[in-house]
């Protein structure tokens, strides 16, 4: 830090000294650390350089956090909140200097204005993983689904990405399972653009709550909890179809007797059909994954048949759905697919029969 500061000519070293004087005032002038707290977060804004110089104000902005005024504790969570932006060292910090039961307290707040800047400062501090465990520990994991439900749009939003990070700890999911975590996210991505960057994230962590019996029984208990994953393959990005269809997957796989049916039901067959042409290497091998556990037969035929398979799969299928329009996009997929299936298949009979042939048998054209 002092090096850093050797680094400032007079001006700045001074007028960062003079700040940090302010904001370390406890019992000094009020309305001087609520200017400092807010010079700060100007400051911190975009100059990863102040994020450091005054990384040392972090202790006394946690301070004021509980000092049980609402304008100090939302001057300096903004700060704290800028301070920690793209510094992985202040993250870790601002957690060490014992922010998080206030931040967390304040997401049970009656202060709508405090409630959100909390859901937004919990965002940043997940990011870093160091914090995760502690994060969790701290409590933080059911007033988060809390603000899932009656946040303000914007406070919901940093709530999905909070719980997105917390997420790839295995007990977390766990946590949020226990706290309720479905029914909010899926009015959640009900409600918002499926191609978006929030339903990106709360389709993946539907996907991890899948992994688990509770999961699956909460997406299936929800009305229209299946259908909006099956939307998702029809209206997501890339990324949220992924993630649709690695959990319309898991729930198949965990009990294909119990849920077969019961995603066929939701139409999924237009929205999967295209996503084994159209979506990424890894949905793509998800979606065949699925259209083979949505066969009428569970058993696998041999490698030999595979040249009819898909369209026996498809067209076994098919008939199942409701809606015309669907039908005919279904229809029109199966065609293109079944193209793709038996130049794949005289590939394979070529490659087979180049093995077994003696080089004067070997026919010089197919």
């Amino acid at each position: 830090m002092e090096s850093s500061r050797c680094e400032m000519d007079g001006g700045d070293a001074a007028a960062v000294e003079g700040i940090l004087d302010r904001i370390r005032l406890e019992g000094g002038d009020g309305n001087g650390r609520i200017e400092a707290a807010r010079e700060i977060r100007r400051l911190t804004k975009t100059s990863s350089k102040h994020r450091r110089l005054l990384s040392d104000a972090i202790p006394p902005l946690v301070s004021m956090l509980r000092s049980g005024s609402g304008e100090h504790a939302e001057v300096a969570i903004l700060a704290l909140l800028n301070l920690a932006v793209k510094d992985e060292r202040n993250k870790i910090k601002i957690v060490e200097a014992g922010a998080l039961g206030s931040l967390i307290g304040f997401l049970q707040s009656t202060n709508p204005n405090l409630r959100e800047h909390a859901a937004a400062a919990l965002l940043t501090l997940t990011a870093c993983s160091s914090n995760k465990p502690t994060i969790s520990a701290a409590g933080a994991i059911p007033p988060l689904i809390k603000i899932l439900r009656d946040g303000s749009s914007q406070a919901k939003m940093d709530a999905v990405v909070a719980l997105y990070n917390l997420s790839t700890l295995p007990d977390n999911i766990t946590m949020m399972l226990q706290a309720k975590s479905i029914p909010p996210l899926i009015s959640l991505l009900k409600s918002c653009k499926k191609s978006s960057r929030p339903g990106e994230r709360i389709v993946a962590l539907l996907e991890s709550m899948l992994n688990f019996d509770e999961g699956r029984n909460g997406l299936v208990a929800e009305e229209g909890g299946v259908l909006t994953l099956v939307e998702v393959l029809e209206e997501g990005s890339l990324q949220s179809k992924e993630h649709a269809v690695g959990a319309l997957l898991s729930l198949c796989e965990s009990n294909r007797c119990k849920y077969r049916e019961i995603i066929l039901r939701e139409g999924v067959m237009p929205g999967l059909l295209e996503l084994t042409v159209l979506g990424t290497p890894k949905s793509q091998s998800k979606a065949r994954a699925l259209l083979q556990l949505l066969r009428n037969s569970p058993y696998k035929r041999s490698e030999f048949e595979a040249a009819d398979t898909l369209e026996n799969i498809v067209s076994n299928i098919v008939s199942k759905i409701d809606h015309e329009d669907r039908t005919g996009k279904a229809k029109k997929m199966l065609a293109e697919m079944v193209q793709v299936s038996m130049e794949q298949s005289l590939r394979h009979l070529q490659k087979r029969a180049s093995l077994v042939c003696t080089p004067s048998e070997k026919p010089s054209k197919w």
